[in-house]
């Protein structure tokens, strides 16, 4: 006795299942919550707290968790701030430069992006407006694989990216 009893596969059939799962593998990892850290200057948390907000709503197409600093450490040892800030920066899979004047001119972002590409997170960057700023600093255009405006497609899309390029 024995035998399959007609259940096994063709080769098309086989094609057309791992065709079916590969598609489905695409679209859960395209709505995969991702780990981000928000890098940012602290004169922008106003701004910062606006955008974590619009993650939040649930009708938002964005779609991530945020890892980067809410409170100021209480602390003016830097060594400590920046061991915290590497926790955070470690759970995250995306570091997004929040581009602001004042971010572009900070140390700290400037070391959080460099932090972020050591430990093989993704970088991108956003900003506010139509039209990115004009005096980007090369630590940031060197280091991003986007730089897109505040627009949940377009934020989507980087952070996708530059979660699975990483």
């Amino acid at each position: 006795m024995g035998g399959g009893g007609g259940y096994g596969f063709s080769p098309s059939d086989k094609t057309k299942l791992e065709e079916k799962a590969k598609e489905r593998l695409k679209q859960a990892s395209d709505s995969i919550k991702r780990n981000v850290f928000i890098s940012f200057s602290h004169d922008d948390l106003n701004e910062v707290n606006l955008l974590r907000g619009q993650a939040k709503n649930e009708n938002s197409e964005l779609n991530y968790a945020d890892h980067s600093v809410k409170e100021p450490f209480n602390s003016e040892n830097a060594d400590y701030i920046k061991r915290n800030i590497r926790d955070k920066i470690e759970k995250a899979s995306v570091t997004m430069v929040y581009l602001s004047d004042k971010s572009m001119k900070s140390e700290w972002v400037r070391w959080e992006i460099e932090q972020s590409k050591k430990m093989g997170n993704g970088v991108i960057a956003v900003y506010k407006g139509d039209v990115p700023p004009s005096n980007i600093p090369s630590h940031v255009k060197d280091n991003v694989s986007a730089i897109v405006p505040w627009k949940h497609d377009a934020m989507t899309a980087a952070i996708n990216k530059a979660a699975k390029e990483r």
